[in-house]
């Protein structure tokens, strides 16, 4: 495996597993372990083959190219302009979530060893210091994220081979499959698997190798599957649902992230495990907030026309971290809230838009007969993914109403 096709695969894995992952223990706890697995699993097919659907349309236009050209292309004006208010809420909402749980994190962290500072500015550190690597463009935030993904899955590792032996098999068979229309468990889910808006980057780094960018897309996300089914059976096989500590309280808690960490101490009494998973949680916000931020700053230079230089790069940085930056000042407790919308976001942008754009690009306006590649299924998929997007659009609608 070259160091290019490495590189992608961590940009994929850094996007995709961060706060969504830390929140699916709480967020399924109901489902129990098994009827979590199956939710994980049918979110995952679902994502990655709308994924590719994605690619299909990026590849048929030039470079650089991002959703607000790709929909003007296959979907007209309209279609546009959903792609600039469905895409800002989805990233604002997913960076809102970090920088709120990173916040979160990162007071908790320097409290612990003395340092005890307020929500606020623990949360405009955060941003700062990881926004910086962003500024400097995907170059910067490759090599950085490689160092800390390959500490992010030796943490994974190390915690469900310390966790497992704590492990009941009767916390495992709890759970209710009724459950798994939940707007929560099934928004945040959708989430969890959202590496779609790194694609356009993607394509950028790699250039026209279209081959290395289909392996790294699918074993960016099927890698993020493993962890997911694998973090979930150690946390849920600790923790119980229901009581004080309970999965159930923290995802209704401000603080879930610090309040997972501060639970197992509590149940374990280890000391390894205690850091090991404060490492782990930090590393999983910085990870994703890297990723995410950086295909929010890629977005705003497509959708704005301005180049990611000079004057340019200072609106775009402006543009990607300061309105989630307000809002998380104002509301701190974002977290679960801000995955919450993502969902309903990430439905309309990642799971309906790629089926229609595909559908009017090959049927309608034959942009993509000169695609360089076609994902099979015809019709019948994009009617089925559509549906079903729908579908859960009205799932997550319904939670928060």
């Amino acid at each position: 495996m070259n160091s290019k096709l490495l590189g992608g695969i961590l940009l994929v894995i850094g996007t995709t597993i961060g706060a969504g992952m830390l929140a699916l223990p709480t967020a399924t706890a109901q489902l129990g372990f098994w009827g979590s697995s199956i939710l994980l699993i049918s979110c995952w097919a679902v994502m990655t083959t709308c994924a590719f659907l994605f690619l299909e349309v990026n590849l048929s236009l030039p470079a650089e190219s991002n959703i607000i050209s790709m929909a003007g292309a296959t979907l007209g004006r309209v279609g546009q302009g959903v792609a600039w208010v469905v895409y800002l809420l989805l990233l604002y909402s997913i960076i809102c979530a970090y920088i709120s749980g990173g916040g979160d994190l990162f007071q908790y962290l320097l409290a612990i060893r003395g340092i005890h500072t307020s929500s606020a500015v623990a949360s405009i550190l955060f941003t700062f210091i990881f926004g910086l690597v962003v500024y400097f463009g995907i170059r910067s935030v490759d090599y950085v994220n490689r160092g800390l993904m390959i500490g992010k899955l030796g943490a994974l590792v190390l915690l469900v081979f310390l966790i497992f032996p704590f492990v009941s098999p009767d916390k495992l068979a709890m759970g209710q499959l009724k459950y798994i229309t939940s707007p929560s468990s099934i928004t945040i889910a959708a989430v969890a698997f959202g590496s779609l808006m790194i694609i356009p980057s993607l394509r950028t780094y790699f250039g026209e190798d279209v081959k290395s960018l289909r392996k790294a897309i699918f074993i960016g996300t099927l890698i993020p599957l493993i962890c997911y089914i694998a973090w979930n059976m150690v946390i849920m096989g600790v923790i119980p649902v229901n009581g004080n500590p309970g999965l159930q309280q923290m995802l209704e808690s401000a603080n879930s992230n610090s309040a997972l960490v501060a639970t197992l101490s509590t149940i374990l009494h280890s000391k390894v495990i205690t850091s090991l998973t404060q490492f782990f949680t930090s590393i999983c916000m910085a990870t994703s907030f890297l990723s995410v931020s950086l295909s929010l700053s890629d977005f705003l230079a497509d959708g704005l026309r301005v180049a990611k230089q000079g004057v340019g790069n200072i609106i775009v940085f402006s543009g990607t971290f300061l309105p989630p930056i307000v809002i998380v000042l104002f509301y701190p407790n974002a977290f679960i809230r801000g995955l919450t919308y993502a969902g309903i976001s990430c439905f309309i942008l990642m799971v309906l838009m790629p089926p229609l754009m595909v559908w009017s690009g090959r049927y309608y306006h034959g942009t993509l007969s000169q695609a360089a590649y076609e994902i099979p299924g015809g019709k019948f998929l994009l009617a089925s993914l559509v549906l079903f997007a729908t579908l859960m659009i009205g799932v997550g609608l319904e939670g928060i109403i």
